[in-house]
């Protein structure tokens, strides 16, 4: 087969059609839905999901949560600071973060916060322009703590949001701090950078409802890095070289995740089919409840790939050349390329119909 085109994943998108803001309510989010077998659209809302569901499916979802990870504060000479937590490193105190400018703050530099609340010294720079930062703090609490009280939920480039300021600080939405967050996350697993995007839609209610229909929820954890927004640049999709997140999948959804099964294995968003297939891919039976897996993943899921562990998925509609549409074309047709056809018809269909597109936008159901 010759190497697919990155252009046969590109479209063209109306800017009013980016979603701004969530819907009113979590659940009354649009919800297109698509029938492989019998290659039928239906459009819905979210809230209907339960008719879709069946005693015995399993949801599989991603319950890692987002840090406040965007930090501002000033250098020595007064000039202003973004400092974003990507993750840490060998130490609480030492993280790998983007700072901007990158160019006035080389190894050595420092930076505080203006109210002393912590201070941080540039240790190192790196090639892919990311820095290593040690961290102080005045009351001597993990960053992460100080993130929770003063940063910014970091929203993607594309939720624009106007910029005020109020003593350097960036005015941050609460509706965003609490929105741009799964109602299921574990707020101990502040591990992203970027929510689960797909889980945005659950309600407590909702989710109540599905365990009376005999649905279950089984939970992974994807660290979700900037990667994830990352085009394709390549003009090949073989080319590109994918980003790399950390997992973690305990011993109780391992075992949901081989036979003997009841129902169906429904992938709740991306991170959870790549983290169920990159797995699937190494095991082929449970490890040890002793032994909780703990991995990183770089796989790369486009057409024309089967897929292991995943039987319907909940996705958002993604961006143009985007690894996370290569995924969903797969998904669409698996074993076979017509998935790529097919996604580029259910685009137009969406947005002919105005659907909301990307983080806060609708949802798709894939069954």
């Amino acid at each position: 087969m010759p190497p697919l085109a990155t252009a046969l994943f590109d479209y063209k998108l109306p800017p009013q059609l980016i979603a701004q803001v969530p819907a009113v309510r979590r659940d009354a989010s649009r919800l297109l839905v698509v029938d492989r077998a019998a290659h039928t659209l239906a459009h819905r809302r979210f809230s209907d999901l339960p008719e879709y569901l069946r005693s015995g499916d399993i949801l599989l979802r991603n319950n890692a949560a987002v840090l406040p990870a965007r930090l501002h504060a000033k250098r020595p000479t007064g000039g202003n600071v973004e400092c974003f937590l990507l993750r840490p490193l060998d130490h609480d105190s030492n993280w790998r973060c983007l700072l901007k400018p990158g160019r006035k703050l080389p190894p050595g530099a420092g930076f505080a916060h203006p109210s002393g609340a912590f201070t941080g010294e540039v240790i190192a720079r790196e090639a892919d322009g990311t820095a290593m930062v040690r961290f102080t703090t005045a009351t001597g609490e993990p960053i992460t703590a100080v993130a929770n009280r003063l940063g910014a939920v970091p929203l993607p480039p594309y939720i624009e949001r106007a910029a005020g300021r109020r003593g350097g600080h960036e005015a941050q939405s609460s509706l965003d701090r609490e929105r741009y967050q799964t109602v299921y996350a574990e707020r101990s697993r502040q591990v992203a950078v970027a929510a689960p995007t797909a889980g945005l839609h659950f309600t407590p209610e909702l989710l109540a409802q599905l365990a009376t229909l005999g649905v279950r929820t089984a939970d992974i954890t994807l660290h979700v890095g900037l990667g994830t927004f990352k085009p394709i640049a390549t003009e090949t999709i073989a080319e590109h070289t994918i980003h790399r997140e950390v997992y973690e999948i305990p011993p109780a959804t391992q075992r949901l995740l081989f036979p003997p099964l009841a129902g169906r294995r429904v992938a709740v968003g991306t991170t959870t089919v790549r983290t169920v297939e990159d797995f699937l891919a190494g095991q082929a039976a449970p490890l040890p409840p002793e032994h909780p897996c703990v991995a990183e993943t770089g796989i790369f899921i486009y057409p024309p790939q089967a897929f292991r562990g995943v039987d319907a998925l909940i996705t958002n509609f993604h961006q143009p050349r985007s690894t996370l549409l290569c995924l969903v074309a797969a998904f669409l047709t698996p074993g076979s390329t017509e998935g790529i056809a097919w996604i580029r018809e259910i685009y137009r269909e969406a947005i002919a119909r105005e659907y909301r597109f990307f983080s806060y936008g609708d949802a798709m159901l894939i069954i």
